[in-house]
């Protein structure tokens, strides 16, 4: 058996190009070997030796070892999972996997040529009709990334709306990745982000909100359900707010069929994340965002849209009606310089919305509400757990205890639940969906008492 090379000499052994040609391409480039390429990382992080596996085997053995290996990791599939926080576990019917695998969905690409993408194009403008209906606004685009960076592409549309006005507010109650990614956004453009805290019942402070809304402010954003699982009054903040662009933000989309569409409560633009309409969590992406507006702002509006018409012997047909990014007309003009986005789970949320339709979009929220306020009441009955925020909630909840919620967490771990997200030293996020069972919201009831019991001891 000949011995194994080098693992930092041997790089070029992966580079499908004989020895000559990479000789000539080095030279091209002016170094003397493919190693220089890799000057750049740190030598304490680079591997100078070979791992440590066993070997060699028949394919037959390596795929043995490695499924060895996986079953080590812990997965959500083994444990019942109350993880929330912007991800949630929700129904995907298994037509959804199968539809998407067809070539003509897996490898479409942007629609330029209407006359050969009419299915990929009705599919983009049901997914927007879709939206339009949940929001109660006007008009959506296509799809944007996901729910952080349709916060982000908001945002700088309002902005673009007035003059002289750098100011933007936001709850301080919307999902921190959210606005961490604003600000990464808006840091080099000049906006100033305000952040407005909540009161005692986990809605944000109106007053302090209606203080903060001066006339240099563009446009306030708020989250509802917010990141505490609180259902915010979009009315008081409206009516604290004035005539400044209100921006609502959905982490949770399955709420919109049960909760007041924002489009009927004063709101001019609803963005979110559709990832709760049948797209698999799946290690956090990839995810898609979405963004609705009023049909006063749509010339504004970042992303595509696609429209309805008629061909020249009068059937209907779809076309791009408005491509505002960087790849469709100069960078100058664009609204926008994302220059993709996520059409293939635009689609997949579109088949879920169609094949659940209105009543079972309901049912989903709807068992949502029920098994989130049931588990609710049996964890007020624990006398050591708080439910420190007293206003409605929607399908996630903060838990508190006077023990750190990572030890509590963790020792729910070893009864196979994945209790929740731990959000502060003693407090941590539990969410619900359609998906749980009597039975094992009544184990996690009982699993958290006995856990609270032993720490006690």
């Amino acid at each position: 058996m000949t011995a194994l090379p080098n693992p930092l000499t041997s790089v070029h052994r992966f580079i499908p190009n004989a020895s000559q040609d990479v000789k000539e391409m080095l030279g091209v480039i002016g170094i003397d070997s493919v190693d220089r390429l890799f000057d750049s990382i740190p030598d304490d992080v680079k591997l100078d030796r070979l791992l440590d596996i066993a070997g060699p085997w028949s394919e037959i053995e390596s795929r043995r070892w490695f499924r060895a290996l996986a079953a080590k990791n812990k997965t959500a599939v083994d444990h019942v999972s109350f993880l929330g926080g912007g991800a949630y576990s929700h129904y995907q019917p298994a037509c959804i996997d199968q539809l998407l695998l067809r070539a003509e969905f897996l490898t479409a690409y942007t629609p330029y040529q209407p006359e050969v993408s009419q299915g990929t194009l009705q599919a983009i403008f049901e997914y927007q009709t879709h939206q339009s209906m949940l929001t109660g606004l006007d008009v959506a685009n296509a799809s944007l990334y996901d729910g952080s960076t349709a916060l982000c592409e908001a945002v700088l549309m309002a902005e673009r709306l007035v003059k002289n006005k750098h100011r933007v507010v936001i709850a301080r109650s919307v999902h921190p990745q959210y606005i961490e990614t604003l600000r990464t956004y808006v840091q080099n453009l000049g906006i100033e982000v305000i952040e407005v805290g909540w009161t005692h019942d986990g809605r944000i402070d109106t007053e302090a909100l209606r203080a903060a809304s001066t006339d240099d402010v563009f446009a306030v954003a708020v989250q509802s359900p917010n990141f505490l699982g609180v259902i915010e009054d979009y009315d008081a903040i409206s009516a604290a707010t004035g005539n400044i662009t209100k921006i609502a933000v959905v982490a949770e989309a399955t709420s919109l069929r049960i909760l007041a569409p924002p489009g009927e409560h004063g709101f001019d633009i609803c963005v979110g994340e559709g990832q709760a309409w049948g797209i698999p969590t799946q290690f956090g992406g990839p995810y898609v965002g979405f963004m609705v507006v009023r049909d006063s702002l749509k010339r504004h509006m970042p992303g595509r849209l696609v429209g309805e018409t008629v061909d020249v012997d009068g059937r209907r047909a779809y076309v791009l009606t408005l491509a505002t990014r960087e790849q469709h007309i100069r960078r100058g003009k664009a609204t926008s310089n994302i220059c993709t986005n996520q059409a293939l789970f635009a689609l997949a949320a579109n088949m879920y919305l169609s094949l659940l339709g209105k009543e079972g979009l309901r049912e989903v929220a709807t068992q949502c509400l029920q098994k989130t306020a049931y588990l609710r009441a049996k964890l007020n009955a624990i006398s050591s757990v708080v439910l420190p925020y007293g206003a409605p909630v929607y399908n996630e909840f903060v838990v508190r205890t006077k023990y750190p919620a990572a030890d509590i967490l963790a020792d729910l771990e070893h009864e196979k639940i994945l209790g929740g997200i731990p959000i502060d030293t003693h407090d941590f996020l539990v969410a619900v969906t359609e998906l749980h069972t009597k039975e094992q919201l009544d184990h996690y009831a009982a699993a958290l008492d006995a856990t609270i019991a032993r720490e006690r001891r």
